[in-house]
């Protein structure tokens, strides 16, 4: 499935939600759902830094393919995390480097969050798409 795909799946699931504060409690569902990481993969090298929160990415890079996994201390940050990792994994790094996360704007996700909240999203974004730039460099 392309990003574009995942994305216009997202986004019908997510305004089938009426309330915008039903949409923020789906994100944290997702995020109590999500597996985490263990202990030894919550490391320095995986932090992002510049959120409130405790927020670590994993990434991988096998086949051609990225993959993203994540875990935080913060239930709308983990939510959030999971949905921008589960959204990127199995792309390329062309294609990640190319799809920024808009479309949570789009469907009511970012306006209620905090500006820290926000700021914490943009990293994510970042730090996925730098590694996704980084997989090119080596390739």
């Amino acid at each position: 499935m392309t990003l574009k795909e995942k994305q216009d799946t997202l986004v019908e699931e997510i305004t089938l939600i009426p309330d915008a504060y039903e949409r923020l409690g789906y994100i944290v569902d997702r995020g109590k759902k999500a597996a985490g990481l263990t202990e030894d993969l919550r490391i320095d090298s995986f932090k992002i830094e510049g959120c409130m929160s405790q927020l670590w990415v994993v990434p991988a890079f096998k086949d051609g393919l990225c993959s993203f996994r994540s875990e935080s201390d913060s239930a709308i940050v983990k939510g959030i995390a999971e949905l921008l990792c589960n959204f990127y994994s199995d792309a390329k790094p062309e294609e990640i480097i190319a799809a920024d996360a808009e479309f949570l704007g789009e469907v009511g996700i970012t306006q209620h969050l905090s500006p820290n909240r926000r700021n914490g999203l943009s990293r994510i974004v970042e730090s996925i798409q730098r590694f996704a730039q980084s997989c090119l460099a080596d390739s």
